[in-house]
């Protein structure tokens, strides 16, 4: 079944690594760009079944309850949902109170991840964050306590001045709030993030390579010895509990994207709305058309992404019923690239499945550039 995303492109500040599609918050641009949005989502729709929904950012849960109702209901009008449907609000702790989540929760939501990125309140501060360690704990709380039984939460390793020890504190503190799901991501600087020059200016630096290695191994294996199941490279989760909509970019599914800049792959075609707000709102009340970039793949460049993202996981891909899928002899064509990886034990094969050990997964780029 499809997936929706749905692009929220406001934020309350920005953060200085950050280089999503997003801008400050207006809240007559934000009403104006909320009408717009279920335009286009009425517009689009033709009656598909839908199972996942994923309000991402900027900070979805800067709308009111009513406003996030108002696309859900957009959404159940012009595809057919259905009734145990994900639905997923990306949330930052500063916005968050019981009254808030409850509201999102009788609008639809029934999951919600937090941007927490660090439990240290020095590491917030380097990386522009507004909310406290105190908050984020709150919050996390606060959505538990409106009745929101499905809680993620991000974390961010190998930040500026990040040791060992730092990182361990902040998974320890992860798996004291026990969310059902974490993302655990490596910082990535965009070349002009303002991060990078104050990086510069202020002498920080980031941990070695060997660190970072160690940083990923330990925390994996502290989350396993918690109850958490890693089921792809930078995501674990509790038995039952894995992101069932972005397992859809992992799995070559499909979903259309709703909002500004926003990406969607349907029937081997791949489209990018424009990516400014008021162009997107005047674009939709004129009824003119959104997508800005659309590329159809070739049968290679499919079988190619359905393996090189289908590796992510934890459990792998099929690697002959993918070229099965899309007309090719896929272990043919790439087993010359895989066989030294195979040969240091980074890429594991079991029967027709390929897999990365959890030590490949610390060279996963370099692995999956044989499908590319």
């Amino acid at each position: 079944m499809l997936g929706l995303y749905l692009h929220i492109p406001f934020c309350s500040s920005i953060c200085n690594y950050c280089n999503f599609n997003r801008g400050l918050l207006e809240t007559g641009l934000k009403d104006r760009y909320v009408r717009a949005l279920e335009g286009e989502i009425r517009q689009a729709g033709r009656g598909e079944r839908v199972d996942t929904i994923f309000f991402g950012g900027g900070t979805p849960s800067l709308l009111e309850p009513e406003e996030i109702g108002r696309i859900l209901t957009a959404c159940r009008e012009a595809f057919d949902v259905t009734s145990g449907a994900e639905v997923t609000l990306e949330t930052n702790p500063e916005t968050s109170t019981v009254a808030r989540m409850e509201g999102f929760r009788d609008a639809g939501v029934n999951r919600v991840s937090f941007g927490v990125q660090s439990f240290k309140s020095e590491e917030l501060a380097r990386l522009g964050r507004v909310h406290s360690v105190a908050r984020a704990r709150e919050a996390i709380a606060e959505a538990r306590a409106a009745g929101v039984a499905n809680i993620s939460l991000d974390l961010m390793m190998w930040l500026p001045r990040q040791s060992p020890a730092d990182w361990r504190e902040s998974v320890e503190a992860l798996v004291d709030v026990a969310p059902n799901h974490a993302s655990l991501y490596l910082l990535e600087l965009y070349p002009n993030a303002p991060l990078k020059e104050t990086m510069a200016r202020a002498g920080w630096s980031l941990a070695p390579d060997d660190d970072a290695a160690e940083m990923y191994l330990w925390s994996m294996g502290r989350l396993d010895a918690a109850g958490y199941r890693q089921y792809e490279i930078s995501n674990v989760a509790k038995p039952g509990a894995e992101s069932r909509h972005n397992l859809k970019y992992w799995e070559d599914g499909e979903w259309l994207g709703f909002g500004c800049g926003a990406h969607s792959t349907r029937d081997g075609i791949r489209w990018k709305n424009v990516s400014a707000t008021e162009d997107y709102i005047q674009r939709v009340v004129e009824g003119r058309a959104l997508p800005v970039e659309t590329r159809r793949l070739t049968a290679l460049e499919r079988a190619e992404e359905a393996l090189f993202t289908g590796l992510r996981l934890a459990r792998g891909v099929d690697i002959v019923a993918v070229g099965a899928r899309y007309g090719l002899d896929a272990w043919g064509r790439f087993s010359p690239g895989l066989a030294p990886f195979l040969a240091e034990g980074m890429v594991l094969r079991e029967g027709n499945r390929i897999r990365l050990s959890r030590e490949g997964m610390l060279v996963a780029n370099e692995i999956m550039a044989v499908f590319v």
